[in-house]
């Protein structure tokens, strides 16, 4: 899509946004000759704050091929944020109810349409104590391989300065530093014509969030940790540790040494 079909609502939110954000930010971005000129494409992005979407949308726009994202259907309902979000041609996602298969159909279609579809393959904003990509959601790999289009891996950080993930208040001064770099296309094509398994659309989206995360080691001059941190690991864990505890108690709620040794100190009086 070229700029000159970015179109009205588009351009409103540009107009809205960019006035703020210049102020918010600089900029250090790198890798725009990476975005393709022309033809429909996916980008693949790491999530860090609520405030991430905006600035890559004005990264992006800035390229002259604007976004499509994948967001919260109650988001399309909320006045004007609904009416920007649905002229602007953004994608809703159903969770958990029988419409939920529409948003993969959309970003299909987009995408084979010529358009650029933007996901946030975590899913979420990432829960990693140190903000490294976490294990991705295989629903970038599955509209991937089912379009065979370029997948774009790309970097960000430095809006999770302003706006940590899960802050309340914003941290505004000093200025922060909007980094963005922009990696060649994933190399998908060894997953192309097999049956689309569960195992195979696993592989497929950790070859995409490994290299978001090599971006992202660029860009902080950091190394990630070797293990990707798995938010379903962790809750298995809370869960065995939670049950474990429950089971170490009497019914007065009391570990079973804590209840035997009451039971001493009893009896010595």
């Amino acid at each position: 899509m070229s700029r000159r079909r970015i179109g009205f609502w588009y351009r409103l939110a540009a107009v809205i946004a960019k006035p703020p954000l210049l102020v918010l930010f600089k900029r250090d971005w790198r890798g725009m000759q990476n975005i393709p000129a022309d033809g429909g494409f996916i980008t693949a992005v790491n999530h860090n704050s609520h405030l991430d979407p905006l600035v890559y949308a004005h990264f992006q726009y800035n390229t002259g091929r604007v976004p499509r994202f994948l967001a919260k259907h109650g988001l399309f309902k909320k006045g004007f944020v609904g009416a920007v979000m649905r002229g602007t041609g953004q994608i809703p996602v159903y969770r958990e109810t029988t419409n939920a298969l529409s948003a993969f159909r959309a970003a299909i279609d987009a995408v084979e349409r010529g358009e650029c579809v933007a996901f946030y393959p975590e899913g979420t904003l990432t829960r990693d104590p140190d903000l490294w990509p976490m294990t991705g959601k295989t629903g970038v790999a599955r509209v991937a391989l089912q379009t065979k289009r370029p997948v774009i891996p790309v970097a960000q950080w430095g809006a999770n300065h302003v706006l940590p993930p899960y802050a309340k208040k914003p941290q505004l001064l000093p200025r922060k530093t909007h980094r963005v770099l922009v990696g060649e296309p994933v190399d998908l094509e060894r997953f192309y014509d097999k049956e689309m398994t569960p195992e195979l659309l696993k592989e497929a989206t950790e070859a995409i969030m490994a290299d978001i995360t090599a971006l992202l080691e660029e860009l902080r001059g950091e190394k990630a940790p070797q293990k990707r941190y798995d938010p379903r690991e962790v809750r298995i864990a809370q869960r065995r540790k939670a049950r474990g505890a429950d089971a170490g108690q009497g019914p007065s709620g009391l570990t079973e040494q804590g209840s035997s040794q009451q039971g001493s100190a009893e009896e010595s009086k």
